[in-house]
C-alpha cells in the first residue's frame, strides 16, 4: 500500500506550484500527470515565451480577472504576483518586464519556466507519476482518503485537483477534473470560451472585405439586448476571414458568450469606435475642415489618411458616398459618416469553441470552496486550484498568476491539514 500526505492531480501551472508548496511545508507529496511530461500547456503560454505573471499591484491584477477575480483577495494576501517573481528569481530564473506589466523569462523560452518548476519538484523530493490517469477520488465519511489510478490505489488525507479547463485538449485539458469533482457532489458552473476570437456572419466579414486589416487603439463595446454597454475595451483589433480577433476582441469574448447564453444564442451587438480619443464634435470638426480646405477633391482623397484606406472605402461605400466630391457632402451625410466611424456596429454570432480558445470560463462553483484555503466545503481534504475553478482573466499573465497563487495556497493548506488528519481504515471508500 502506497500512502502520501498530499496527492496533486495534474502537473500544469497550478499543480506544480501546489506540489512545490506542499513539499516545502514538509509533506510527503505525490504529483500525478497523465501526459508523458509535466507542464505541457505552460510551454504554449505567451506564444511559447511564457508570460509568467504581471508586475502590477494586486488590485489591478484582480481587476483584470473579470471572472470572479474578487474571490482571490484572500489567496493574494498569502501569496501574490511579487512572490511568484521572487520564486523564479531566487531559483536563478531571471525575468524581464514588457508592455502592460507582462513578465517573461529573459531567455524568452517557456521551457525555462517549466524546467525551474521541475527542478524544484526534484530537489524537494516530490514523487512524480507520469502517464497515469486518476479515475476516481477515494473518500469515506466526507473525508478524502486517496485516488485510484489504473490497477492501483494511492492513499493520502489530502488531494488537490489541478487538472485544468478544456482549452487545448491536446495538452491533456479534457475536463477530467470536472467529472471527478461532480461525482463528489460539486457543482460545475456552465463552461464557456473566454479570450477567444469572435465569429460573425456579417456580409462584409463573409465577403472578406476587411480581412487582414489591423486597427490600433480602437474601442470595442459589447451591448446587451437593451443596447446597454456590458464592457468596453480600448486596444488593437484585427479583422479576419471569420470575424474579428486581436486583444480588444479577445477581452470581449467572455461577455459575448455569457450574453449569448442569456438570449438563447441570438447574435450579440458589438460597437466599434475607430476614434475613441475624439468626441463626435471633434471628429466632425476635423472632417469639415478637410472638406472645406480640399473642396475640389473627391471625398475619398479629401479624407486620405483619416483612417486606413480599406476601412474608409468600405464606410463610404456603405453610405453610398464612394463617388462623391468633397463639396457635395451634405450636413446629414457628414453626420452619418461621423456616426459610422464612431459607432461601427458588428453582429457577433459566437466565438471559437473552448477547445480553440485561450481560457475556460466557468468551472467548479466557488460557493463550494473556502477562499482562504482552496479546500472543498463538501469533502474534507479535497482542494482545487487553477483553471478548474470558476475564475478567468484576460491574457497578459493574469490567468497564470491566478493558477500559481491558488496552487501555492492549496498546497500550503493541504500540507498543514495532512499533518493532523486521521485517515479512516482504508478497506472501504
Amino acid at each position: 500500500m502506497k500512502s502520501f500526505d498530499v496527492i496533486v492531480v495534474g502537473a500544469g501551472t497550478s499543480g506544480m506550484m501546489a506540489a512545490i508548496a506542499a513539499a516545502k511545508a514538509g509533506s510527503n507529496t505525490l504529483l500525478i500527470e497523465k501526459n508523458k511530461r509535466v507542464g505541457k500547456k505552460l510551454l504554449l503560454t505567451g506564444g511559447g515565451r511564457c508570460n509568467v505573471t504581471n508586475n502590477r499591484p494586486a488590485e489591478e491584477i484582480i481587476a483584470h480577472i473579470p471572472g470572479n477575480g474578487k474571490f482571490l483577495y484572500s489567496a493574494f494576501s498569502q501569496f501574490n504576483n511579487y512572490d511568484i517573481m521572487e520564486f523564479f528569481e531566487s531559483n536563478g530564473t531571471h525575468l524581464k518586464e514588457e508592455d502592460h506589466g507582462r513578465m517573461f523569462p529573459i531567455t524568452d523560452r517557456s521551457k525555462t519556466i517549466v524546467e525551474t518548476l521541475f527542478n524544484q519538484l526534484e530537489q524537494l523530493g516530490v514523487t512524480i507519476y507520469t502517464e497515469a490517469k486518476v479515475e476516481k477520488i477515494l473518500h469515506k465519511d466526507k473525508q478524502v482518503i486517496g485516488v485510484a489510478i489504473e490497477h492501483e490505489k494511492l492513499y493520502a488525507p489530502c488531494v488537490i485537483l489541478t487538472t485544468g479547463g478544456r482549452t487545448y485538449p491536446s495538452t491533456g485539458s479534457t475536463g477530467d477534473g470536472y467529472k471527478l469533482a461532480k461525482r463528489l457532489g460539486h457543482t460545475i458552473s456552465p463552461l464557456y470560451a473566454t479570450e477567444s476570437p469572435i465569429l460573425s456572419n456579417e456580409p462584409f466579414i463573409q465577403d472578406k472585405t476587411l480581412q487582414g486589416l489591423s486597427l490600433q487603439d480602437v474601442s470595442l463595446s459589447v451591448l446587451d439586448s437593451q443596447g446597454k454597454v456590458l464592457v468596453e475595451h480600448q486596444m488593437d483589433l484585427l479583422f479576419t476571414h471569420f470575424g474579428i480577433s486581436g486583444p480588444a476582441a479577445l477581452r470581449c469574448s467572455s461577455f459575448i458568450n455569457q450574453e449569448l447564453a442569456k438570449t438563447d444564442q441570438q447574435p450579440v451587438t458589438l460597437r466599434l469606435d475607430i476614434f475613441p480619443q475624439k468626441s463626435v464634435q471633434e471628429l466632425s470638426g476635423e472632417i469639415k475642415k478637410r472638406l472645406l480646405e480640399q473642396s475640389e477633391k473627391s471625398l475619398k482623397n479629401a479624407l486620405k489618411n483619416l483612417a486606413p484606406e480599406r476601412l474608409l472605402d468600405f464606410v463610404l461605400s456603405e453610405l453610398g458616398l464612394s463617388d462623391s466630391q468633397a463639396k457635395q457632402v451634405s450636413e446629414k451625410q457628414l453626420d452619418q459618416l461621423v456616426q459610422h466611424l464612431k459607432s461601427f456596429y458588428i453582429k457577433a454570432d459566437k466565438t471559437l469553441p473552448i477547445e480553440k480558445s485561450f481560457v475556460t470560463g466557468g468551472g467548479i462553483s466557488l460557493k463550494e470552496i473556502q477562499p482562504k484555503t482552496m479546500e472543498s466545503k463538501l469533502v474534507n481534504g479535497l482542494f482545487f486550484a487553477g483553471e478548474l475553478l470558476d475564475i478567468n482573466g484576460y491574457t497578459g499573465g493574469y490567468n497564470v498568476t491566478a493558477a500559481f497563487v491558488t496552487g501555492h495556497v492549496a498546497g500550503t493548506h493541504a500540507a498543514a491539514i495532512a499533518e493532523y488528519t486521521y485517515l479512516p481504515p482504508l478497506e472501504t471508500e
